[in-house]
């Protein structure tokens, strides 16, 4: 099992949009139809890891987003009208236990914002941070992180040209845990 990070942002560092929406979204070459690399992302994955910011607009969706993963969430509460099958906690230690507990082999879509991708990085959990790299300029929004530092501990490990000039950039996570991007929530 393997936990992936995988996330877009723009060309000065914005993971959303000004106006909140994930960078992604903005692509031109995405919002026609081009995957940007997810569906052979996704082929591997077995279960889905988020935090409750990220999981909550799921369930007002007109579809479970993650029909065929195993779905966990870190938050404080359950969130109204969760499925029964989604795990939620607000440990995030326990909360890699009970999902490595039923883990049959298939890597784990760490989906969320930098404090969730970087609660998972500092205890040592995240495998690989993928970035994708729109060729955009957002100006504004949530940046990936204030600042990495070599103390980060990732090492690039390779590139691919994507669709309208995107680049996919794959990061190992295997060295040191101690910068990025935040304090970690939720351990015991």
């Amino acid at each position: 099992m393997q936990i992936r990070a995988r996330m877009s942002m723009s060309a000065d560092g914005y993971v959303t949009t000004p106006n909140g929406w994930p960078a992604l979204t903005a692509d031109p070459a995405f919002v026609s139809g081009q995957s940007h690399g997810i569906r052979e992302f996704l082929e591997g994955c077995e279960a889905a890891l988020m935090g409750r910011t990220t999981f909550e607009p799921a369930l007002t969706n007109n579809r479970w987003p993650w029909p065929d993963l195993d779905v966990f969430v870190l938050g404080s509460k359950r969130p109204d009208g969760t499925p029964d099958h989604v795990t939620v906690d607000n440990d995030a230690v326990r909360l890699l236990e009970k999902l490595r507990s039923v883990n049959r082999g298939g890597d784990v879509h760490l989906i969320g914002g930098p404090q969730t991708i970087g609660t998972f990085h500092a205890l040592g959990a995240l495998d690989t941070l993928e970035l994708v790299l729109l060729p955009q300029l957002f100006g504004g929004g949530m940046h990936l992180t204030p600042a990495l530092s070599p103390d980060a501990g990732l090492t690039f490990e390779r590139e691919r040209v994507l669709p309208g000039g995107s680049v996919e950039i794959v990061y190992s996570c295997r060295g040191s845990r101690s910068e990025l991007p935040s304090k970690p929530v939720g351990q015991r």
